[in-house]
């Protein structure tokens, strides 16, 4: 199994949740969490304890960001005017991995990042190899035509695991996928209930 697996089930059983709603998750077959006491009664979690697990959670969604960038983006999140919360999942899905993920280019987040970190992926014409790079409203997001026939891009173009969001106009003759707008909360298609609030209060405290 390689690293990148181990710790993508690594996260989904110590939230007891599948946060990517993947088939393989070790959660469809046990829910609680890894190691010889996650089966031992679990006591109430404190207000912290649920601001913490709502922040690791959502960290852990986009490809286990560490948490410098995390906290680097709640930052930003936090500057501009407006609802905090939405803004800071706005700020996330606007990360390049994060839309080559949406546009299912790649089957998972992880692969999203490693895909453009390779620089299989254009943005505009221009080729970014920056997995947090902020995409714009209106920016296309393209991948390269060397980069067209991988296993990996064809696998997941064909799965029926997921659907593309309205805000992420996908041309899969062309590979290529147009940033429409911002999304807010209700409309990002995550598989598990995501609390940005409790992270805002998190960082708040």
């Amino acid at each position: 199994m390689s690293k990148r697996h181990s710790a993508k089930y690594k996260i989904d059983r110590r939230m007891g949740e599948n946060i990517w709603g993947r088939p393989k998750s070790p959660v469809n077959q046990r829910s609680y969490g890894p190691g010889q006491h996650g089966q031992r009664r679990k006591q109430k979690t404190s207000d912290f304890g649920l601001q913490l697990r709502a922040k690791q959670k959502l960290k852990g969604y986009y490809g286990n960001l560490t948490e410098k960038q995390f906290s680097r983006t709640y930052d930003e999140a936090a500057r501009r005017k407006g609802n905090t919360a939405e803004t800071l999942i706005g700020l996330l899905e606007a990360r390049l991995d994060a839309v080559v993920y949406r546009a299912k280019f790649v089957p998972t987040v992880f692969a999203a990042r490693q895909f453009v970190n390779h620089g299989h992926v254009t943005v505009n014409g221009k080729r970014v190899n920056i997995a947090s790079y902020r995409v714009k409203i209106g920016d296309v997001v393209q991948v390269r035509e060397r980069s067209r026939n991988m296993a990996l891009v064809l696998e997941a173009l064909q799965s029926a695991e997921r659907d593309t969001p309205d805000y992420i106009e996908v041309d899969a003759k062309a590979m290529s996928a147009r940033f429409v707008r911002t999304p807010e909360l209700a409309e990002v298609p995550y598989p598990v209930k995501m609390e940005p609030n409790l992270v805002v209060e998190f960082y708040a405290s």
